[in-house]
This record gives C-alpha cells, structure tokens and sequence, in this order.
C-alpha cells in the first residue's frame, strides 16, 4: 500500500500519507523492531538474493563458514543487537572445481571458500565394488556417499558431481575460485530487492562515497515518498544532515584485539538501532565485547563531531560507549526542530508512521465506510494505540480528547488525521547548583 508525506490532498494511489512536524487489544499495537540488512561481498553462498539469518541460522551451510570465523564478521557485530538481518550477496564470483580423469566435482557457488573443499574417494571397507566420496572441508568431513560410480553422486551443501568412473584418491582440491567484482549496479540490484522487504535500518559496510550516496537517496526516497520509515547508517559521509541517516565517524577495538573500523561498526551501530525499543536510547550504551575506540578524541573533539551530527564512540574504563544517540540532521527548522536529531525521538514517531500505516492497511482501507462512525473508529485505535506508546513511556502529556483529530478528507474516500504527540528523551544532561554553606 502507498504512503509518504503530503503537501496538499491530491495523492493518487490509495494509502496513509502522514507528515510530522515539532508540534506539539487494539486491532494495531507497537510494532516489534530488530530487523537490519546490510550488502555483502561473501566468499560463499546465493549470490543477488535476500538471506534471512539469526542467532539459530547454521551459518556454515548458508555463507561457509560457522559463525566464529574471522569472515563473518560483520555478521557476528550486526546479530550481537539484531533480531534478523537481512543479508544480500552483491557478488557471485567464480565457482573453485577440480577434475581427474571422467571425475569433475564443481563448487555449489563462486567465491574463494570453494578452494577449501577437499575431495576424497576410497574403496569401502565392506564392499570392494563401491566407493565412498567425501566432501571435505577445512579438514571436517561435510558428506559422505557410497555409490558404484560415479552417475550415481548427488550433489550435496558444498559440490554438484559430473562423473561416469570412480578412481581413489588421497584429495582433489577444488581451485580457480574467485569472489569477482562488484559494480555499483550491484548495489542498486540490492536496493531494488531489498525494498521489498520490511525491515528498520540499513547498514553500508563501505567508504565509496558513491555508494554513500546511492544509499543515503534510497532511504531518503523510502522515507519521504513511500511512507516507509527507516534508517541508514554510514560512515564518514560528509553531508549528511537528515534524520534518516546516521553517520558513523570512528569504530572499536574487541576484546581479542579485532579492529572493528568505522564502516564496519555501521552494522552493529545499524542493529542496535533497529533493536532499540521506542522508549529506549542508545546513548552511553556499551558496543558489545569492545573496550576501546579505535580513535580516541578529546572533549573538544567529541563537541565539535556531535555539532557535525556525528556518531561517536568513546573510550570509558575499559569499554567503548556511545557517545550520543544522534543521527545527522543539523539543519533545524520550525517543522524539524532539534529533537528529530535524536534516534529515539525518530523511532517513536517512525514507530508511529509505521504502525498505523499498517493498522489502516489490514483493517480500514477498503473495509470501513468514510462516514462519522467510520472515522471514530479509526480515531479510537489511534487513542488506543498512542495510549501503549504513553504506557510504556514512549511519549507523554497525551490528551486524547485533544491530541487526535480525524476528519472527512477533501474527496470522498479521503480521511484527514492531526495528530499531536510528545515524544520522551532520555535524560542525558543534568545542571546542578550545589551551594555551600
């Protein structure tokens, strides 16, 4: 269903237009967050395709490698917040095969993790006419088969077969494996997909500025004309100053020494923002397992990144914390005042936009009359809705009797809705007069 911001009452397609301004069991209740994608060059795996994967995926058999290996590591940062990331291999790369004689075994896909399959045939121990074929990797046994010969091979996880006899050998290595290049064609196939999907941030593990960019107008695109509410995270763009675009400008250094740059803390930044509540702020929240910023900058330094709308991490006792929880606007006006800088201001009113998108488009487009009844109906799942937000501290000072209006749009199946809300911060500075006596 259409939706996005409006100027005057002349939308076509039928949808929730909504603008938000400083001003100021339900059928829809808070929507649960935690959803982040992010672009990847992988070794391994479907190649252009959306990857679903959590804290249960078997990485192994979806990327190559378990989850501990220092190559998936942008994986293991984003699934220490993100409930589900959204992974899309923007390379496919060349497929690693090995061949002996009419024995051919090709890697299931491209990239250099096929160079480490192994191949090993042997006669079985029990019958002298059949062999077993093993798929072996980084030295752990990944399939076995016993078969006659060759015709009779299935491929498996990691190889597909094309062999008539059967020799034994000690190991045919796979080679010629090769993760390619990328375009920033690529990219945009992975935006175009990616749209598709839901989900609340999207991280860019990369300094091209082109892709910067490209990303950057994607999000302002989804967020300003589709009606759908969601963050991007960079690193080091130099002109940022939106809401939507959180710019990340130093990263951190793990407990074992790993360096997690700027462009690669996006992700974990990315997943900690999708996985906030809407009554929760990020703001001096520890990265997970770091303990030190790979940049330390002093107190006028962190002032002066935070007047850039930068995202910072600081060093304190042996942990690295979020400095503030900001994204990159620094341009205010009237309709976008100081507050839309803060992250958890901008959940709450995505959340908002969002779910009663979603409440409109399941249970009220095309199913209740625009009448008085109709639009009071709708007007008390809003009260509803906004009171869960108050319940949990996510907005305040809410006046249902004032705060809510819906009203006849100016065609017939138009409704036109005013909603005022307050927003809660997180308290983040405190003055004190201590006077002595």
């Amino acid at each position: 269903m259409a939706g996005g911001t409006w100027t005057v009452q002349n939308k076509v397609r039928p949808g929730v237009y909504i603008n938000f301004q400083s001003e100021g069991g339900a059928v829809g209740s808070v929507s649960e967050r935690g959803i982040v994608t992010f672009p990847m060059v992988a070794d391994w795996g479907t190649a252009r395709e959306v990857i679903a994967v959590d804290s249960e995926t078997k990485l192994e058999q979806v990327l190559g490698y378990p989850l501990s290996h220092p190559r998936m590591l942008l994986v293991r940062e984003a699934l220490k917040r993100a409930q589900q990331v959204l992974l899309y291999r923007v390379n496919e790369g060349t497929k690693a095969k090995v061949t002996a004689e009419a024995f051919t075994a090709t890697a299931k896909h491209g990239g250099v993790r096929g160079n480490d399959i192994k191949i090993v045939i042997q006669p079985n121990i029990d019958d002298a006419n059949q062999f077993d074929v093993q798929t072996i990797v980084d030295g752990r046994i990944k399939d076995t088969q016993t078969v006659n010969d060759g015709t009779a091979l299935k491929a498996n996880d990691w190889v597909t077969y094309e062999a008539t006899t059967l020799t034994a050998t000690a190991g045919l290595i796979l080679a010629g494996g090769d993760n390619g290049t990328t375009t920033n064609g690529d990219y945009s196939d992975y935006l175009t997909m990616i749209e598709r999907y839901e989900f609340h941030t999207l991280a860019l593990p990369s300094e091209d500025e082109s892709l910067k960019g490209l990303v950057s107008a994607f999000v302002k695109r989804l967020r300003d004309q589709e009606g759908k509410k969601v963050q991007v995270v960079v690193a080091n763009a130099a002109a940022a100053d939106h809401e939507g675009i959180i710019n990340v400008k130093n990263g951190v250094v793990l407990a074992d020494g790993t360096r997690i740059e700027a462009a690669q803390a996006t992700v974990w930044v990315a997943a900690a923002t999708a996985g906030a509540g809407v009554n929760e702020a990020l703001t001096y929240q520890a990265y997970d397992d770091a303990v030190d910023a790979t940049v330390r900058y002093t107190n006028s330094e962190v002032e002066a990144a935070l007047k850039k709308g930068e995202f910072v991490f600081v060093h304190n006792k042996g942990r690295a914390l979020v400095e503030q929880d900001i994204n990159s606007l620094i341009t205010f006006t009237p309709e976008k005042t100081k507050a839309f800088s803060k992250n958890r201001v901008v959940r709450v009113l995505d959340s908002i936009a969002n779910d009663l998108k979603q409440i409109f488009d399941s249970s009220y487009i095309g199913k209740v009359n625009n009448n008085q009844d109709g639009r009071n109906l709708f007007k008390s799942e809003i009260i509803q809705y906004l009171n869960q937000l108050q319940g949990i501290s996510a907005i305040q000072e809410f006046d249902p009797q004032q705060d809510v209006t819906v009203l006849a749009g100016n065609d017939s199946d138009a409704v036109y809705c005013e909603l005022n809300v307050k927003p809660v911060d997180a308290v983040e500075k405190i003055y004190m007069k201590v006077s002595i006596r």
